[in-house]
């Protein structure tokens, strides 16, 4: 009896605290959320919603599809999303009163890194420690980093070289011998380590992405890079969108779900990949190894003056910059591959363009790629259809409201837009689902960086940009100028999965060394 009471007691308490007390405030709307169309019809109560469309895979799309007709649609019942380019500036702007949202919060480790902090003062002193390791001036210097990592890759690609495609054929299986997905990883990640911790992880030559993870009493372990990172971002991306049951959902989806549980403790791992980058690293420098790399910007700046940074804050800045430095670089490369193999006009006329600087160079140098404007524009084209932080990066509105859209938006409300959603709007991009690089060219085509948002807009914008577009300049013009390649049919499509970034899944390719036309 005291079994069934107590049970009776549990299910009022869960069914008043989820359904009666949200649908109450549902319908008192202090707020005024409820005028806007609606993810579901549960949006306004719940948050579940977002988590299931969350779960399956492309939540990006599924609001590209909404805001064709609704520039404003509640994804919870206290959230909100844009899907007009007039919103940009009032969220993202350098004059928005948004803040970032405790999403990020959610989110942070023990010690906030530059891309989850929250607190303005805080965002500022990250910023100007970090400001000069991203000059491009330092980019410059290390350009060298970038070129070596191409070099390796580029011997790879030679050694699983096939013979031509025969003209109106496809590709055998058998010939399939690169996943440029992942060795788009296998180098972003490279390139990565070595221009912020001096670091030479191998990844090129073994042609695997094992690592070595450091659990915190020091013990160590083989594991496998991308998934480990592929797997934090996945549990987390399921699960954080319920802000304030973010941790008790981690600490429940530990306990009742295998899947979850592995990748948990894959995301343990995570955190040993980059504990050991940072001991490795630090162990070098109190050994007095002078090293120009994103470590020592972290420890002092150019005069010597130390930071005087907590390790935890120093590895803060490691693993988001091992993570968010890598896997969007890889991301990019792999969609941009795609478009020209997809887009062979496209390839024809970016190759011409490259031929016309490049001589016999092994590698692309960057001075003589940097300003090709049809590189660019097919590099902006693809970031544009798929951006790599595709979701909609989370905005607060300030204690007392702020206007989005013209309309008063009560404070601490979540706001956002996705990249994916913003670079279809078809007032600025006509046939958005076209891949068109031309767009991006003259003056038109500079009108349009205002609404190019695949690396944020304002004062959070990424501070990482120059050093992918160094990567992809150089990598992209370097792979084009030496090789051919295929795609599986000409009908091919990659998978993909939208956690934080939308990644693309295996994409194998024929490769064959490529002969420039009067070299025959």
């Amino acid at each position: 009896m005291y079994g069934f009471a107590a049970f009776a007691l549990s299910l009022s308490f869960f069914t008043v605290y989820f359904f009666v007390i949200p649908f109450v405030q549902y319908l008192r709307d202090r707020k005024g959320l409820r005028k806007y169309p609606q993810l579901s019809i549960w949006s306004g109560i719940s948050d579940l919603p977002f988590m299931f469309e969350a779960q399956k895979g492309f939540r990006s799309r599924k609001l590209a599809e909404l805001h064709k007709t609704h520039p404003v649609i509640r994804i919870g019942p206290n959230s909100l999303s844009y899907g007009t380019h007039k919103a940009i500036k009032d969220i993202y702007g350098h004059n928005t009163k948004c803040t970032k949202d405790i999403f990020y919060d959610r989110l942070a480790g023990t010690h906030y890194h530059l891309a989850d902090v929250t607190n303005k003062a805080d965002h500022q002193r990250k910023r100007k420690v970090l400001s000069s390791a991203f000059a491009v001036k330092n980019l410059e210097e290390w350009e060298y980093k970038v070129a070596d990592m191409t070099g390796r890759t580029i011997k790879a690609f030679e050694l699983r070289c096939t013979e031509p495609l025969k003209s109106g054929t496809s590709a055998q299986a058998e010939d399939l011998t690169i996943d440029f997905w992942m060795w788009a990883n296998y180098f972003a990640v490279s390139a990565i380590a070595n221009i912020g911790l001096s670091e030479d992880l191998g990844f090129l030559e073994q042609g695997s992405d094992l690592i070595t993870s450091e659990s915190p009493d020091g013990a160590l372990k083989k594991v496998y890079f991308k998934e480990c990172l592929s797997a934090t971002a996945w549990a987390q991306s399921s699960l954080v969108w319920s802000y304030d049951w973010y941790h008790s959902l981690r600490k429940i989806s530990n306990l009742v779900s295998s899947i979850y549980q592995n990748k948990w403790r894959l995301n343990a791992d995570w955190d040993g990949i980059v504990l050991n980058r940072a001991t490795t690293r630090l162990k070098r420098y109190q050994d007095g190894e002078k090293l120009d790399d994103f470590f020592t910007a972290l420890m002092h700046d150019k005069s010597g003056k130390p930071h005087n940074l907590e390790w935890g804050e120093t590895v803060a800045e490691i693993s988001i910059m091992m993570n968010a430095g890598s896997d969007t670089t890889a991301i990019a490369m792999t969609n941009v591959m795609y478009h020209l193999l997809k887009n062979p006009d496209c390839m024809t006329k970016l190759r011409q363009e490259l031929d016309e600087v490049l001589d016999d160079d092994f590698v692309a140098p960057y001075d003589k790629v940097r300003h090709l404007p049809y590189l660019r524009a097919c590099l902006d084209e693809s970031l544009r259809i798929m951006p790599p932080n595709s979701f909609g990066l989370p905005r607060r509105t300030p204690p007392e409201g702020a206007p989005v859209l013209n309309d008063f938006i009560a404070g601490n409300t979540s706001v956002s837009m996705s990249a994916y959603v913003a670079h279809r709007d078809e007032e600025i991009f006509p046939d958005p689902e076209r891949y068109l690089p031309e767009r991006w060219l003259g003056e038109s085509g500079k009108d349009l960086q205002q609404y190019f948002i695949a690396f944020s807009a304002g004062a959070r914008g990424c501070i990482g940009r120059n050093i992918t577009y160094l990567e992809q300049y150089v990598l992209l013009a370097s792979l084009l100028q030496h090789f051919e390649f295929a795609l599986p049919s000409p009908d091919w499509e990659p998978t993909r999965r939208e956690l934080f970034t939308c990644s693309p899944g295996p994409m194998p390719l024929k490769v064959w060394k490529r002969v420039r036309e009067g070299t025959a």
